[in-house]
């Protein structure tokens, strides 16, 4: 790749428009989708390998190992490289990775593609903020909010399509389809994406080193993580295990209805600018301290209430709010802190949400594995617990933190070449 800073990055003087924002959209909801199609299908692959629910679990555990190491090691290089060239590159690997899930032939291939399939769809990340860097500044917030809700809808789509797609035509149908679909978004961006790069100059060692100092600088980035991992620690507990719940008794639902619970997730597609227009209101304490309750009552309701369809959709419903409101909230915090080094400080946040959601699902696995769907809740429940006595010194923590420091150091504060 060439070296940063040349003037195949200038900004685009005219405003960014509407099919370009689209585009946009709609690649980083397919992206993000990569990395849930899998969970409607967790019970017909455990069928299919003849292995425990445990061991198929494993699978979105690749899935967000890989996430959190690309979060880590490849969002910082859209500070570095030519997005557009990025953006198509680590697409082409996402489709290699699907290709490579589709054609596993046992669970240990399987992991290694949901590995290289999570490390490389973190390019949603990278064209959320390249979205960002080609708005102007007053139609920044809308562009960025459009390109938000396309990656919350992939998520809610991706359950609800592969586990229809997987009732037909076998799960390894839809990986084949889900390559397809990313391969030609891979041609289409080539063509349509403009050229752009940061002015940003270091080394990728010293970009790395960067989102360490800044992390270690930044109390409040380092408060919302944890806020962060938490929550999708508590979102991986339920649905790594709640396909299993739902493929048995009473229910012995297939991979089409399993996947119908992904539609539940709209509820927090709303909370997502409900919560941000809270937090926009100085109210980002309240919404933190009701986010965390509404995750320990979600569980709890799980708990009571595993054959009740009514109350599971209630519950779920109410995870959902919750994490959601964490996540938004989270995020409203921290890209107010050093807006020249956006990229770097989300690098820090979203490495610390997937690795809390990694912990959450293995811990989801192996509780469901041993113990069955009550020790799920009781994992779940002990996660917001901890959430919420965090968030319970919120309003103190907000009153003693000291202002944001500019932070010159951690990197260098980029410009448009």
């Amino acid at each position: 790749m060439p070296e940063p800073g040349g003037e195949a990055g200038r900004t685009p003087v005219r405003p960014i428009d509407g099919g370009l924002v689209a585009l946009l959209a709609v690649a980083t909801g397919v992206a993000v989708a990569s990395n849930y199609y899998v969970q409607p299908l967790l019970p017909t692959i455990r069928h299919h390998f003849h292995a425990g629910a445990g061991a198929a679990g494993l699978v979105v555990t690749a899935a967000q190992v890989g996430y959190a190491a690309g979060l880590l090691f490849l969002l910082p290089l859209g500070d570095l490289f030519e997005r557009r060239r990025l953006v198509v590159i680590l697409s082409s690997v996402t489709v290699l990775g699907l290709l490579g899930a589709a054609l596993s032939p046992d669970l240990d291939l399987l992991y290694v593609a949901a590995l290289v399939i999570g490390a490389s769809s973190v390019v949603a990340q990278i064209l959320v903020a390249f979205a960002a860097s080609l708005a102007s500044d007053v139609e920044r917030g809308k562009v960025v909010g459009t390109v938000m809700s396309g990656l919350l809808i992939g998520i809610l789509l991706a359950r609800t399509a592969a586990g229809y797609l997987g009732a037909f035509l076998g799960w390894r149908a839809v990986y084949f389809a889900a390559g397809g679909l990313a391969l030609v978004l891979v041609v289409v961006m080539r063509l349509a994406l403009p050229q752009y790069r940061e002015g940003l100059r270091s080394s990728y060692a010293g970009v790395l080193v960067s989102v360490v100092t800044i992390f270690r600088e930044q109390p409040v980035l380092r408060r919302r993580s944890l806020y962060g991992a938490l929550s999708f620690a508590a979102f991986s507990v339920l649905w790594t295990s709640l396909a299993f719940l739902l493929a048995g008794a009473p229910y012995r639902y297939g991979s089409g209805t399993i996947g119908l619970f992904g539609l539940v997730g709209v509820a927090g597609a709303v909370m997502a600018s409900v919560a941000g227009r809270l937090a926009d209101r100085g109210l980002q304490a309240a919404v933190t301290v009701a986010a965390s309750a509404a995750i320990v009552v979600s569980f709890v309701l799980l708990w009571l209430g595993q054959n009740e369809l009514g109350v599971l959709l209630v519950a779920v419903v109410a995870l959902d709010l919750g994490c959601q409101g964490l996540h938004i909230t989270n995020q409203s915090q921290i890209y107010r802190l050093l807006p020249e080094a956006r990229s770097r400080v989300n690098a820090g946040y979203m490495t610390s949400y997937f690795v809390g959601g990694t912990v959450g699902s293995v811990g989801s696995a192996l509780c469901y594995a041993a113990f069955g769907w009550h020790a799920v809740c009781g994992l779940g429940a002990a996660i917001g617990a901890v959430a919420l006595a965090f968030a319970s010194g919120e309003r103190r923590f907000d009153r003693n933190v000291a202002p944001p420091a500019r932070a010159g150091a951690a990197g260098g504060a980029p410009s448009h070449s």
